[in-house]
C-alpha cells in the first residue's frame, strides 16, 4: 500500500514551488500553471481560456469574460460553485448535462465525428468509455476532448466514466516486476470471497488511481444488489447474498475509489465518483431472470424481503465511514418491484415515484445524482437474448428496456423520469430534444419557475461531481504519467495477490494439495461447442487446453498420457444454460418461459411454481439443457483414466451450482471467481495457502433452488460432500482444514 500511495502522490501532486512563485509548463496540447497554495491549473491555449490573477493567485477564466465568477473560484466550496454555475446555464446547457452518452470505445487518439457532434451540438458532458485500445492514445483522446469542451460556453469539462475494467484474463501471465495494460483483480464476487474489506478498499484505491490516469472520474460501480436468487445471471457481478458482507464491502469499495487522502472533505483530484447500482436491488427476478430482457422484468418478493434489499444502499453506500459520506451517484434498476408500490402502480424503478421520489429522495434523503440505467427511454424489443445466442438479437440487448412504461412515448418517458426525481438519462440517443420537450411540458403543467427550479437542482447535483473531483481545475493528462501508472508493477502485483486470496478450496481429500514438487500433470482438453456469443461473434466448435502450456509448465511437467502423470488438473466452468425463455416453446403453443438450471444434466422443473407470481411466466414441468454438459463428463472421464491418482478440479463459477454431479469424482476442488489460471496454480503448488470463503450457498439440488424464495438469502439446503463438509455460506478450506477465523465468526450464519 505504501508504494501505491507514493504513485498516487506522483500522479496527482502539484509541481513544487515557493510561496508566490508561479510555474508555467507547456505539456502536449495544454499548459499547466502551478503555485504553492493553489491547485495545479490545466488549460488549452487554443480554447480561449486564460489565467486570471486575483489576490496573487491564479484562476481559470472559463467563461472568458475577464472576471472571476464564483464557479471559477477554487477557494469556494463545491456546493457554492455548482449553484452559481447552474444558475447561469441555459435550459439547453442543463439538458446536455442531463444526458449520459451511449457506449464510446476509444480505438485511437482522435474524437469521432459523432463524439464531436454530441459534445458541441447537444452539450453532452458525461461520456461512458468502453474499450481503450491503448493507454497513451486514450490519454491524448481525453486531452483533445477536454480542450474541445473547454472552448465552449462556460468551459464545463467532460466527466468521463467506465464500467468495471479490471477483470483478469484467464491466460494473463503474471511476472513479478513486470507491468501490464491495467492491473487485474478478481471479479466482484471474487472480491467478496476474500471476506476482507481491506482488500476491497485496496482495489478501490488502486483502480481509482488507474481510472484518473486514464481520464476517468466516475465508475459505474459497485453493483451491490443482494444476489438472493442463485440462478440470476448477474450473480457474479455482486458481493454475494449476505446483507452484512455486502454492506461492509460496499463501504470499502466506494471509500477506496472516492477518497482523496489529506483533503478536508475527502474529495479531490484523486477521487473517482461511484455510481452504485441497481436501486432498490435487481437480484429478485422471478425464476432468477435478468431484467436486461423482457422475460426478467418482474422483481418478486415471496419472502417479504423488499426492505432487506435496500440495506447495501441505505446502510452501506449512503452511510460511508469516510469523509465523502455517500456514493456520489445511484443507478436505479430496470425491473418492476411487483406489488410493492402502495399506490398499486407497477412501473419500472426508473419510472416509479414511490421508488425514486418517496423512498430514495424522501425516506432516505439521498441528495446525489440519480441516473437511469442505459436505454430505459427507448421502445422495447421483445426478442429473447440467449446465453449461447442460438437466436441472438444484439439489438434487443442494447435496445429499450422501458418496463412498466411501454404505454408512454420516448419523450414522455424522459418527462416521467425527471418528475419522479431522477437527474440523468443513461444512454438513449445522445440528443437533448426529448429533454427540452420534457422541460416545456413541465412549464405547461407547473409553470416556468417550477421547471427552472427542478432542472437547476439536477444541474447542481451533476456539476457537484465534476467540481469535487477537480476537473474544473485540471482535466488534462500527461501521457507519460498515464503510461507509467496504469498497469504499473506495484498495481499488477497487488491485483495478483488479491486474485489468490479470492480462490476458495472446497475439497482436499487426503490432503492431496499442495503438490509442491515439479511432477508430471495430465490436463485434458476442454470441449467448446459451436456458438454465437454476445460481444465475441461466432465461435467454431473446438477442443483446446483450458490453461496455456507456457503457464502450466511454469509449475509442472505436462504429459498427454494419464498413466504417466502424477496427478491431473481439470479446468471447467459451471453449468451454462439459456436465459429462461424459448422461441421453440412458444412455437409449440407454450408461454415461452423455461427453467434456468444450475446443473449440467438435463433438468425438468418438477418442483417449480405452477402459477407465477407476476405475469404469465410459469415453467413447471418443462425441461432445459445446458450448453456445457461435457464439462461434467470431462471430470468423470479423467477420474476413470487416472484411477487412484489425484484429480484436481478448477471450477470457474458465475453462479452457485449443483456440484453433486462432479464432486464425487474430484479429489480436490478449487473455485475460481474470474481470476487468472496462474493465480489458481499458485494455490495448487503451495506458493500461496487458500483463504477464500464461499460468498454464497451451494445448493444440494435443483429442488432446493426451486423452493427457495427469490428475495431471501441463506434459504437453501446446502450440498454435503464425501468428506462431510457442508458447502454453506462462509465455508472454505486451508491446508489445516475448515477455516474458522475472524471472518467466519463475524459473517457465518450459525
Amino acid at each position: 500500500m505504501r508504494k501505491i500511495l507514493m504513485i498516487l502522490a506522483a500522479v496527482f501532486a502539484a509541481a513544487s514551488c515557493s510561496q508566490g512563485e508561479r510555474t508555467v509548463k507547456n505539456c502536449h496540447n495544454h499548459v499547466l500553471v502551478s503555485q504553492k497554495g493553489a491547485p495545479t491549473l490545466g488549460y488549452s491555449p487554443e480554447s480561449g481560456v486564460t489565467i486570471l490573477d486575483v489576490d496573487g493567485l491564479p484562476f481559470k477564466d472559463l467563461d472568458k469574460d475577464g472576471e472571476l465568477d464564483i464557479y471559477e473560484d477554487w477557494r469556494r466550496q463545491a456546493e457554492e460553485r455548482a449553484a452559481d454555475l447552474a444558475s447561469q446555464l441555459t435550459v439547453s446547457e442543463i439538458a446536455g448535462l442531463m444526458i449520459y452518452s451511449s457506449h464510446q470505445p476509444v480505438t485511437d487518439s482522435l474524437l469521432t465525428d459523432d463524439q464531436v457532434r454530441f459534445l458541441t451540438e447537444d452539450g453532452v458532458r458525461h461520456v461512458l468509455v468502453t474499450k481503450i485500445s491503448d493507454n497513451v492514445a486514450g490519454a491524448v483522446w481525453n486531452n483533445r476532448m477536454q480542450a474541445l469542451v473547454e472552448s465552449l460556453g462556460k468551459g464545463i469539462p467532460a466527466n468521463n466514466s467506465s464500467d468495471p475494467r479490471h477483470g483478469p484474463e484467464a491466460d494473463g501471465e503474471y511476472t513479478a516486476g513486470n507491468g501490464g495494460h491495467i492491473s487485474m483483480w478478481p471479479g466482484q464476487l471474487g472480491l467478496a470471497a476474500t471476506f476482507d474489506p481491506e482488500v476491497v478498499r485496496s482495489f478501490g484505491e488502486t483502480a481509482g488511481a488507474e481510472y484518473r490516469a486514464l481520464g476517468l472520474a466516475t465508475t459505474l460501480a459497485p453493483q451491490v444488489d443482494l444476489a438472493t436468487d442463485p440462478r440470476w445471471y448477474r450473480f457474479n457481478g455482486t458481493f454475494g447474498e449476505d446483507p452484512q458482507l455486502n454492506i461492509d464491502l460496499t463501504k470499502a469499495y466506494i471509500s477506496g475509489f472516492q477518497e482523496t487522502k489529506g483533503t478536508r472533505t475527502g474529495w479531490g483530484n484523486a477521487s473517482v465518483n461511484c455510481m452504485v447500482k441497481h436501486w432498490p436491488g435487481a437480484g429478485t427476478g422471478e425464476g432468477g431472470r435478468e431484467s436486461h430482457h423482457f422475460m426478467g422484468k418482474w422483481a418478486v418478493y415471496p419472502g417479504d424481503g423488499f426492505d432487506l434489499h435496500l440495506t447495501p444502499f441505505t446502510e452501506g453506500a449512503f452511510k460511508l465511514d469516510t469523509k465523502t459520506g455517500a456514493a456520489s451517484a445511484v443507478m436505479p434498476a430496470y425491473n418492476i418491484s411487483y406489488g410493492q408500490d402502495p399506490s398499486g402502480e407497477n412501473r419500472g424503478q426508473n419510472f416509479s415515484h414511490w421508488i425514486i421520489g418517496e423512498l430514495l429522495r424522501g425516506r432516505y434523503r439521498y441528495e446525489g445524482v440519480s441516473c437511469t440505467d442505459w436505454n430505459v427511454v427507448l421502445d422495447t424489443a421483445h426478442t429473447p437474448y440467449w446465453y449461447d445466442c442460438r437466436e441472438q438479437d444484439p439489438e434487443e440487448f442494447h435496445g429499450g428496456k422501458s418496463w412498466g412504461a411501454e404505454d408512454m412515448t420516448e419523450y414522455e418517458r424522459h418527462y416521467r423520469i425527471f418528475r419522479v426525481g431522477s437527474d440523468q438519462i443513461g444512454g438513449g440517443r445522445n440528443d437533448i430534444a426529448p429533454i427540452l420537450w420534457a422541460y416545456d411540458r413541465w412549464v405547461e403543467e407547473s409553470g416556468e419557475e417550477s421547471a427552472r427550479e427542478r432542472f437547476e437542482l439536477s444541474a447542481r447535483r451533476l456539476l457537484m461531481n465534476i467540481f469535487r473531483t477537480g476537473l474544473f481545475e485540471n482535466p488534462y493528462l500527461d501521457p507519460d504519467v498515464t503510461e507509467a501508472v496504469v498497469g504499473c508493477p506495484e498495481f499488477v502485483t497487488a491485483g495478483f495477490e488479491a486474485q489468490k486470496k479470492s480462490v476458495v478450496m472446497l475439497k482436499n481429500a487426503g490432503s492431496v494439495l499442495p503438490v509442491k514438487e515439479r511432477v508430471k500433470v495430465y490436463m485434458p482438453k476442454r470441449h467448446y461447442p459451436a456458438a454465437k456469443k454476445f460481444f465475441e461473434g461466432y465461435k467454431k466448435e473446438s477442443w483446446s487446453y483450458p490453461i496455456k502450456m507456457n503457464i502450466l509448465e511454469k509449475y509442472y511437467e505436462f504429459t498427454e498420457v494419464p498413466s504417466e502423470a502424477d496427478f491431473a488438473i481439470v479446468s471447467i466452468r459451471g453449468p451454462e444454460a439459456l436465459f429462461g425463455h424459448s422461441m421453440d416453446d412458444m412455437a409449440a403453443g407454450g408461454n415461452g418461459y423455461i427453467p434456468i438450471t444450475l446443473q449440467y444434466e438435463d433438468y425438468t422443473a418438477d418442483y417449480a411454481r405452477q402459477k407465477s407470481i407476476a405475469g404469465d411466466c410459469a415453467y413447471a414441468g418443462k425441461t432445459v439443457s445446458t450448453y456445457n454438459r461435457d464439462d461434467m463428463l470431462l471430470v468423470r472421464e479423467t477420474k476413470e483414466k487416472m484411477g487412484d491418482k489425484p484429480v484436481v478440479v478448477i471450477l470457474r463459477l458465475r453462479n452457485p451450482c449443483v456440484i453433486s454431479e462432479i464432486e464425487p469424482w474430484a479429489d480436490a476442488i478449487l473455485l475460481n471467481f474470474a481470476v487468472s489460471n496462474q493465480a489458481v496454480l499458485e494455490i495448487i503448488n503451495g506458493t500461496t495457502e487458500p483463504s477464500g470463503l464461499l460468498p454464497m450457498q451451494m445448493p444440494a439440488d435443483m429442488k432446493t433452488v426451486e423452493l427457495q424464495k427469490e428475495d431471501i438469502p441463506h434459504d437453501m439446503d446446502c450440498y454435503v460432500d464425501s468428506e462431510g463438509h457442508v458447502y454453506d455460506f462462509a465455508f472454505g478450506l486451508d491446508w489445516s482444514g475448515v477455516i474458522d477465523d475472524e471472518r467466519v465468526r463475524k459473517y457465518a450464519k450459525r
